[in-house]
């Protein structure tokens, strides 16, 4: 049986394993600067991407992603970070830790809009604005690889950031809410919590039903807003 495959596409994985790899190290970091080196001596303040694989988050979700007929962004998860409170040297610490890997994203994504930037300007790029939002290509097909990984890094990261900040276990934005309910002494902190154990069964239901079209959409959203402050200007 003869399986086409989108040799762009394939790019996508190493990009995503790296950004994965580069957000769980953002957590690790933070939680190192903030008193707690519990990840430094696991082995986890790296960007070894063994250190961080996770069977489900890493390896079969991208690859049903990737072989889906729809066209839907590369996104995944790696073994969460392991990190004990009570070492940081202030509460606020364990806020900064959950957002540090989200933010890291962010970077990235900045990083990357700066290079499409550069390769507009020289004619490696070409990005146009329609009604129906930014179409980017190529100034020729040699640099359809730079453009394509480019791309990749700007919108994987822009779908890691917001999909982490999304708040079901064990997602970023889980511990996000779950410290704010703390420190508003709410009693649905502790109800909250107990939604972990079923969290990964969440995450999978939004990965592989329609309502992962809503996250989809934001992401489309979020993705056309770079490229037209890319394009913006001379």
């Amino acid at each position: 049986m003869d399986i086409g495959i989108d040799w762009l596409k394939v790019l996508g994985l190493p990009v995503l394993l790296f950004s994965i790899v580069v957000h769980e190290f953002g957590h690790a970091y933070v939680a190192y600067r903030g008193g707690d080196m519990t990840a430094a001596y696991l082995g986890r303040m790296t960007l070894n991407p063994i250190a961080h694989l996770d069977p489900i988050g890493t390896v079969l979700i991208p690859l049903i992603q990737f072989f889906s007929p729809q066209p839907i962004p590369l996104i995944g998860w790696a073994k969460p970070v392991p990190i004990n409170p009570l070492r940081f040297r202030s509460s606020e610490w364990e806020l900064f830790v959950s957002l540090a890997g989200p933010c890291a994203n962010l970077a990235l994504v900045a990083i990357s809009a700066v290079l499409m930037k550069i390769a507009l300007l020289v004619g490696i790029a070409e990005i146009t604005v329609t009604p129906f939002g930014p179409v980017v290509g190529a100034g020729s097909k040699a640099f359809m690889p730079i453009v394509a990984i480019l791309g990749y890094f700007i919108w994987i990261n822009i779908a890691l950031a917001v999909f982490n900040l999304i708040p079901i276990p064990p997602l970023d934005g889980s511990h996000v809410l779950y410290r704010l309910l703390v420190s508003a002494r709410s009693p649905l902190a502790e109800s909250y919590a107990a939604l972990g154990r079923y969290g990964y069964l969440i995450l999978m239901v939004i990965v592989i039903t329609p309502l992962w079209r809503l996250f989809s959409h934001l992401i489309g959203t979020c993705g056309d807003l770079v490229y037209r402050l890319i394009s913006w200007g001379p």
